[in-house]
């Protein structure tokens, strides 16, 4: 009698992980959350992308605080997306995603 013979007729062969592409979910953002944040993003990018354009200005205090809030709500909904749309939100938890 084979050791494999042993085990292989007591153990369960392994599932294999569904392939997704990019290891891409759209399980935690359903509905209409999803389409809403990449409207975010894309607008916040836009943002930026017009920020950037402008070439003189005379008092330029309120294009900066614009372009750090564009910049920095572009880089947060892309977070966003990342960590909800991949498998980052599995391997974290659902309590350590709501408290960041």
């Amino acid at each position: 009698m084979e050791n494999g013979a042993v085990y292989n007729e007591t153990t369960e062969p392994q599932a294999k992980q569904p392939h997704r592409p990019f290891g891409c979910t759209l399980r935690h953002l359903r509905g209409w959350r999803l389409p809403i944040k990449a409207l975010q993003t894309i607008l916040s990018l836009l943002a930026v992308i017009c920020e950037e354009i402008v070439e003189d200005c005379i008092k330029c205090g309120g294009l900066y605080f614009f372009e750090f809030i564009s910049c920095s709500a572009f880089l947060l909904s892309l977070l966003i997306l990342c960590v909800y749309c991949t498998a980052v939100y599995e391997t974290l938890g659902e309590d350590k995603v709501q408290r960041v």
